[in-house]
């Protein structure tokens, strides 16, 4: 039922502004936008080997009346889906003639790898690892400076969009530079479970030297940004991508690009880090602590089985903290994640 409504209201909105036709464009031109336009593109990022191009979707909308420039990106790892239904959601329910502003939301950053199913891009690397990449790089260096030139030097606010990964599950939750009164606001506006103080290095405990992710890139730019996490890769699941589809709406208000109420509802929790937890040998992992649960130190989060059903580990946490994400699949080898923990503000090490 609620598809359906989206559905409609989208035929109206069509009704009322006319059927986008999507055009095919190496660059987005926001100064040649007519006020309560509607636009879909195809915008070439780079070319395949058969000479023909790569485009991505982007959906840009100009309000009636001059205001910021909102940015909204799903999808730069192909596996992480919700983020483009809450695009599809916000754009469903834009009303052209109040709107102060401009939108410019890609639902489905990255071309290559969403149809595949796959998290990576084609040559294997992880594209949220490599900004500011190069014009004259590889191929997934290319890939994220087009992005750079052609959508982050457009947006003034950015939100980008994630989910877990394969084989791991995530909470509803934001990374943000905290210490950025612009920034804290767009992350405690979401209504999320909980809000992580992240500069834009990710949780998984890699080291990045001259490459950085595209939150990192875009804060770097002078644009504020942040980073949300709407759980579960290669689905949709209604009720984060509704909670998200609020967030954004949220930002619009607060930003003055409408006259809707911002939404609140429950105090997100506020973490100052967090980690990763591994297993040190292979086996059968069963994950005990849940999303969101509050965990104690030394308390029992995980169990390690071999292949003859023994029990040959037990886990612990090693200080009290949250669970933000998890490993939601059994079977792991020695390196494999247990938990993303997260330690809270007001907790002391």
């Amino acid at each position: 039922m609620r598809s359906l409504c989206f559905f409609l209201l989208f035929v109206f909105q069509i009704a009322i502004y006319g059927q986008p036709t999507p055009q095919f464009v190496d660059e987005i031109q926001l100064e040649k936008l007519k006020p309560e336009s509607l636009q879909y593109y195809w915008l070439r990022i780079i070319d395949n080997g058969m000479s023909q191009p790569v485009t991505i979707p982007v959906i840009v909308a100009r309000g009636a009346d001059p205001g910021p420039v909102l940015g909204m990106t799903a999808a730069l790892h192909g596996n992480e889906l919700n983020g483009i239904s809450v695009i599809h959601q916000v754009m469903a329910e834009l009303d052209l003639k109040s709107l102060h502003g401009t939108i410019i939301a890609i639902p489905g950053l990255n071309a290559i790898s969403i149809p595949l199913h796959q998290r990576r891009y084609f040559d294997k690397e992880d594209l949220n690892r490599n900004f500011p990449g190069k014009e004259k790089g590889n191929r997934s260096q290319q890939y994220v400076w087009q992005i750079g030139q052609k959508i982050l030097s457009k947006v003034d606010y950015l939100v980008d969009m994630h989910t877990a990964s394969f084989g791991r599950e995530n909470t509803f939750y934001v990374r943000s530079d905290l210490s950025d009164t612009t920034m804290a606001k767009m992350a405690l506006l979401q209504n999320a479970d909980i809000v992580l103080n992240n500069k834009g290095v990710p949780s998984a405990n890699e080291q990045i030297s001259a490459t950085r992710t595209m939150r990192a890139e875009a804060v770097l730019k002078g644009i504020p940004t942040i980073t949300i996490e709407y759980g579960n890769p290669q689905v949709f699941q209604p009720e984060l991508i509704s909670r998200g589809k609020t967030g954004i709406q949220n930002i619009m208000s607060w930003l003055g690009m409408n006259q809707d109420p911002i939404v609140t509802t429950q105090p997100a929790v506020i973490c100052k880090k967090s980690y990763w937890l591994y297993i040190d040998q292979g086996g059968y992992l069963e994950v005990i602590a849940d999303l969101n649960q509050k965990v104690k130190k030394n308390e029992r989060i995980a169990i390690l089985r071999n292949p003859f059903g023994d029990l040959v580990r037990e886990y612990f946490c090693p200080e009290d903290g949250i669970v933000i994400g998890r490993s939601s699949n059994p079977v792991n080898m020695s390196g494999g994640r247990i938990i993303h923990l997260g330690i809270l503000q007001n907790e002391d090490k």
